[in-house]
C-alpha cells in the first residue's frame, strides 16, 4: 500500500490545491475575479440609460462594439474579448470545482449531522444556501447568454438582432416573465455575493474580530449595489422608462 510519503509529489499549485486551505484560496481568488467582472458588466450595461450619442448611435451599442475592438490593431478583432471570456470560464470552473470538492471534504470529515439546531445557529441563511444559490445563478447565466447574447430560440425575443444591444434589451424585458426571472435571479446573486464577499477575507487569512464590522458593511454594500444596479434595467424597460 502506498503511503502519503511515498506518493509522487505534484507541482506546487496542484499539491496546494489538494488541501482544504488551497481550495478556499482558489475560491477566494476566483471569487474576487468574478466580482470584478460582475461590477464591470453592470457598469457597462447601465449605459442603457444614457440613450444615443450625437450621431444617433446608442451608447450601449457603441460600448459593445468597443469591447470587440479591444487592443486592435495590436491584436485581431475579438481576440482580447475571447481571452477574457476564456479566463472567466476557467475562473467559473475552478470556483465551482473548489466549492463542490470542499462540500465533499466536509461531509467526509463529519460522519454525523449535528443533533439539534446548532447548524442553524452557526450559519445564516446566505451561508446555508451558498451552493444552491451558486448553481441557480449559473443556470441564470446560461439563460442570459442564450436570451440576450446569442439570441437562441425559444429563449430570445422575436426581433432579436446581433449587435443591437439597446433594442434587444428592451425586447427581452418587454416580457414580464423574463423580467421577473431576472429580478429573482439577481436577488439570489446578491445573497451569493454577500456571503462570498464576507467569507473570502477569512479564506485568505484576513480574519480579525476588529474588522468584522467593516467586512459585513463591505459585503452588504457590494450586494446591494449589484442587486439595485442589475434590477434597475429590467424594471425600467418593463415599465417603459427606457425608450
Amino acid at each position: 500500500m502506498t503511503t502519503t510519503a511515498e506518493r509522487r509529489r505534484l507541482p506546487f499549485f496542484l499539491e496546494f490545491y489538494r488541501s482544504a486551505i488551497g481550495k478556499k484560496w482558489v475560491m477566494a481568488v476566483t471569487g474576487i475575479l468574478l466580482i470584478v467582472f460582475v461590477i464591470a458588466h453592470m457598469i457597462g450595461n447601465l449605459k442603457i440609460f444614457l440613450g444615443p450619442e450625437a450621431n444617433g448611435v446608442y451608447e450601449i451599442n457603441e460600448y459593445a462594439h468597443q469591447l470587440r475592438e479591444l487592443f486592435y490593431p495590436i491584436l485581431p478583432r475579438h481576440v482580447f474579448l475571447w481571452i477574457m471570456r476564456v479566463g472567466l470560464i476557467l475562473a467559473f470552473a475552478l470556483h465551482i470545482h473548489a466549492s463542490v470538492a470542499l462540500t465533499f471534504m466536509n461531509r467526509r470529515a463529519r460522519t454525523l449531522e449535528y443533533q439539534g439546531p446548532r447548524q442553524y445557529l452557526t450559519a445564516n441563511y446566505a451561508s446555508r444556501t451558498m451552493r444552491w444559490s451558486g448553481f441557480i445563478v449559473l443556470a441564470y447565466l446560461a439563460f442570459h447568454l442564450a436570451d440576450f447574447t446569442w439570441g437562441i430560440q425559444p429563449f430570445a425575443p422575436d426581433g432579436w438582432a446581433p449587435g443591437s444591444v439597446h433594442d434587444n434589451l428592451i425586447l427581452t424585458f418587454s416580457r414580464w416573465p423574463v423580467t421577473t426571472l431576472y429580478v429573482v435571479a439577481n436577488l439570489l446573486l446578491g445573497i451569493h455575493l454577500y456571503h462570498g464577499a464576507w467569507s473570502m477575507f477569512q479564506s485568505l487569512g484576513i480574519n480579525n474580530p476588529r474588522f468584522n464590522k467593516w467586512r459585513r458593511w463591505f459585503a452588504q454594500g457590494l450586494a446591494a449595489v449589484i442587486v439595485v444596479g442589475n434590477v434597475s434595467m429590467p424594471i425600467a424597460a418593463q415599465f417603459g422608462m427606457i425608450s
